[in-house]
């Protein structure tokens, strides 16, 4: 028993310092990204390049209302989203429509920046995760039955605060946030590598090959989907910016799995916060797993037909 503890002990201490490094910087990146909108939503902005969006949004069965949620959760994330929807009268087919929206581009500058560290061209997966968002809001428009709304009336409207209060509700809530994402972090981080060294990883991404093989991801990226999938982007993206600094995942591999939770991450939390203000679960996810399987074999096609020597295996240490 005395071994174990020591060995566990050993992983820990191992991977404190390139955890803490990365840990750092995806907070520098949330915390600026966060301060940046809300000094734009105090001024007007949002509310402003909602309007602008507002005859775009109608093409896509949606009020212009609902485009400040998703500027809202574009730039900030699915709670300032749902903040927004849960102030509009808007019934299920325009909720699951925007709710499929706001899952497939949120957070847009924070997890793009961690995509970009393994592998990902920065521009590219906000063009994929925008052009995601608006061709699913326009297919299920046509696809799902009932009328698009014309106009979401607001309901419980926020009274007019001061510039100290606002900020003094926006710092309490990002320390909130730093401090889950800061939990998150070590402790994936930590459970990645004691897993590993125990063999539990290899043992679990043999049980997941069939589904890696069908949405076309290297088997070694299992773990790392699964995490996305379940706890989110930024908590995934910890530990691929971790794996590939290790070299254990190829950056080419990465890649590959970043084109797939780009669209779609975090179906536990993110998924059940829209439900409850009335989205369609099935719909949104079942939605955003078949754009991201389009994605994935478009990139490998991208590959074979425009790098020499690509293959549909996995990539190992190319770059």
């Amino acid at each position: 028993m005395k071994e174990h503890y020591k060995r566990i002990f050993r992983v820990i201490k191992g991977v404190l310092p390139s955890t803490t490094k990365t840990a750092l910087w995806i907070v520098k990146i949330t915390v600026s990204v966060s301060l940046a909108i809300f000094l734009l939503d105090y001024i007007g902005f949002v509310d402003k390049l909602s309007l602008w969006l507002g005859p775009v949004f109608r093409h896509l069965g949606l009020p212009g209302e609902a485009s400040l949620a998703f500027i809202s959760g574009y730039f900030v994330n699915v709670y300032s989203a749902v903040a927004v929807i849960a102030t509009l009268e808007l019934d299920f087919r325009a909720t699951t429509i925007l709710g499929v929206m706001i899952l497939c581009a949120h957070n847009m500058i924070g997890e793009t920046a961690v995509q970009s560290k393994t592998g990902s061209s920065f521009f590219r997966m906000i063009f994929i995760r925008t052009f995601s968002a608006i061709v699913l809001a326009f297919v299920l428009n046509l696809a799902m039955p009932g009328k698009a709304i014309e106009y979401a009336g607001r309901v419980g409207a926020i009274a007019d605060q001061t510039f100290a209060n606002l900020f003094g509700i926006w710092l309490i809530g990002t320390l909130k946030l730093v401090l889950k994402m800061l939990v998150l972090i070590f402790s994936l981080s930590i459970l990645n590598r004691i897993l590993t060294e125990y063999g539990v990883i290899q043992w679990l991404c043999k049980y997941l090959k069939p589904i890696m093989l069908f949405f076309g991801l290297p088997e070694k990226t299992g773990f790392m989907w699964l995490i996305a999938n379940t706890l989110g982007l930024a908590y995934g993206g910890a530990i691929m910016m971790e794996e590939t600094s290790a070299g254990n995942v190829s950056l080419g591999d990465a890649d590959l799995l970043n084109h797939h939770i780009g669209i779609s991450h975090s179906n536990l939390e993110d998924l059940l916060l829209l439900a409850s203000v009335g989205a369609g679960v099935g719909v949104m996810l079942v939605s955003r797993w078949l754009m991201s399987l389009l994605l994935v074999w478009e990139r490998r096609l991208e590959r074979r037909l425009f790098t020499s020597g690509f293959s549909l295996q996995p990539e190992g240490r190319r770059r």
